[in-house]
């Protein structure tokens, strides 16, 4: 859901007002539940699951953190080329997750197939805003 609510705010096929509901879900939604999950999954012994939910919902609350501050102002200097890494290294952590899932079931070889993707995708999209402004 929250993944889907950002993509409406980066297509701009959305209101401006849009990114207050982004940036909630990606606080607790997408960030403290997921980070939550992966904690229960650490005391069940599943370690993949419990670092993926814990990184993911990590990354949430930090995107949601960077977007409130920097909307705010606070980062008035951050540029596209810094969403640009930001992206490329998450991406860099699903593409390891992913390999490992060879491994767990083809359910999860598809979904962090697509984490891949579209962290390639974000990459590529902030790259291109970065050198053709």
């Amino acid at each position: 859901v929250t993944t889907v609510l950002l993509n409406f705010e980066n297509a701009g096929i959305s209101e401006k007002t849009l990114l207050n509901l982004v940036l909630s879900h990606g606080f607790f939604y997408g960030g403290l539940a997921q980070f939550c999950a992966g904690m229960w999954e650490f005391a069940t012994g599943n370690t993949f699951g419990a670092t993926a939910f814990t990184s993911y919902g990590a990354f949430w609350i930090s995107l949601a953190a960077f977007i409130w501050a920097h909307e705010g102002g606070l980062f008035a200097g951050a540029q596209e080329l810094d969403m640009f890494l930001y992206f490329c290294t998450w991406g860099a952590l699903s593409a390891g997750l992913w390999l490992i899932t060879f491994r767990i079931s083809k359910a999860l070889t598809v979904v962090f197939g697509s984490l891949v993707l579209l962290f390639a995708l974000l990459a590529i999209g902030e790259y291109s805003t970065a050198i053709h402004k």
